[in-house]
Parts: structure tokens; C-alpha cells; sequence
């Protein structure tokens, strides 16, 4: 027969269990919710520009009836694409070490709207170089969105949908100067 101790231990058992499935069914739904969130960061299509200068892979879309289709980007921040690049070239032509401060205020030079870029931070938590950083101009509801450094094998670009929050970079970012 089971004592009133043993009892008493395997109640506290049972509910250690039950704590432990709860705290991992919570880690995991957190998990697949990051990733989920991650997800929209990563990919790439036509839109994308290599690290190499050259011609866009793919025409900027055209609607035959005067509206662009839903699903296809507003040609406003595509037909900047070009610009975009070309700025961020010449920053790295003139400064292969630089950092967002440079690409904002070349952006800015060249007539891209400063309040609306945002920059990821040149250094790392620890203080460490970053491996890349990020910057962007957002263009209406679409974003050019740069990426620059050794993570990133070089310069890459892409065009992309602006996020919800009204911004174009997921997580920290610096102050603009904007």
C-alpha cells in the first residue's frame, strides 16, 4: 500500500511533468513563431540585384490597363532601384570599410528622403564590427532595402513591401539623423 510521502512525491512528480510539457509546448509555439516571422525576412526573387553592377534580371512590370496588378510592386521604388544602387556602389568605391552613417548620407545627397531610411548599427551588442548592416529608404508602401559587408559576400539590394509598422528593417535600428 502507498504511504501518505509516497503519495505527497508522486504528486510532485506528476506536476514537475506537467510544468516541464508546458514550459517546452511554450518554447516551441515561440519557436515556429520567430521562425515564422524570420520567414518573411529571408528568400530572394527577380527583384533582388546582384553584388555585381549590371541590368535588372527581369523588365519592371507593366499593366496594360493602366492599373498595376495587385500582387505586383508600384514601379515608384522599382524604378529607383537603379539610383538606389548606384549610390551605395560609389559609397563603397570610395570607403570599403563604410558604415550606415555613409550610405544615409550619400542617400540623402542624392535626394532619397532621410526621415524615411532606417540603418541597422555598425557594431554588434559586445561592440564587435558588424558582419553586415542594413539600410533603407521606404517609397510610398515599397522599400529598397541595402545590405553591405563580408556576411553578405559584398553589396545586395532588393526591392521589397514596406512592413506594417510603417517601416522597412525588422528589429533595432539607429537613429537617421532624420
Amino acid at each position: 500500500m502507498e504511504t501518505d510521502r509516497e503519495r505527497k512525491a508522486d504528486g510532485a512528480r506528476r506536476r514537475a511533468r506537467r510544468s516541464t510539457i508546458a514550459a517546452c509546448v511554450a518554447a516551441c509555439v515561440a519557436a515556429a513563431g520567430v521562425a515564422l516571422a524570420l520567414a518573411g525576412c529571408t528568400g530572394s526573387d527577380a527583384r533582388d540585384a546582384a553584388s555585381t553592377p549590371g541590368p535588372p534580371t527581369s523588365p519592371a512590370p507593366t499593366a496594360t490597363d493602366g492599373d498595376a496588378p495587385a500582387d505586383e510592386p508600384a514601379t515608384g521604388a522599382l524604378d529607383e532601384l537603379g539610383r538606389f544602387d548606384e549610390v551605395n556602389r560609389a559609397v563603397i568605391a570610395a570607403d570599403a570599410a563604410a558604415g550606415g552613417r555613409a550610405f544615409l548620407d550619400a542617400l540623402a545627397a542624392a535626394g532619397f528622403d532621410r526621415s524615411a531610411m532606417q540603418v541597422t548599427s555598425d557594431t554588434t551588442t559586445l561592440g564587435e564590427p558588424a558582419d553586415s548592416i542594413q539600410f533603407s529608404v521606404r517609397i510610398g508602401d515599397r522599400c529598397l532595402i541595402g545590405q553591405y559587408g563580408p556576411a553578405s559576400d559584398g553589396y545586395r539590394s532588393a526591392e521589397r513591401p514596406g512592413l506594417g509598422s510603417g517601416g522597412c528593417l525588422v528589429g533595432a535600428t539607429v537613429d537617421t539623423g532624420g
